[in-house]
């Protein structure tokens, strides 16, 4: 039997919001593991830039979440990874040490 399934491709905004969510979490990993003060210019950039990474951070998933149902939740999509790196990230800024 030949399926007649057309294969699923990502949107552009999908890849967007991956690739935001990618930048977002490497900006508090990066943060987190580096002396951001120790340069002032690098210490500068952190501090213009951390309140819109940290709104980032927090409405990136909820923006995943409903792009996914707007796609009817397919397993391809990037939204699950998106939304997955967004959470884990938040609960490890939460939770972790």
């Amino acid at each position: 039997m030949k399926e007649n399934s057309t294969p699923f491709k990502n949107s552009r905004t999908s890849i967007i919001v991956f690739i935001l969510s990618i930048i977002a979490s490497g900006y508090w990993w990066l943060a987190k593991g580096i002396n951001v003060y120790n340069y002032a210019i690098v210490g500068a950039i952190f501090e213009i830039l951390w309140l819109p990474v940290l709104g980032m951070l927090f409405s990136l998933p909820i923006i995943s979440l409903t792009l996914l149902i707007k796609d009817k939740i397919n397993v391809r999509s990037l939204h699950i990874y998106s939304m997955l790196i967004g959470i884990v990230n938040i609960i490890i800024m939460v939770f972790g040490a």
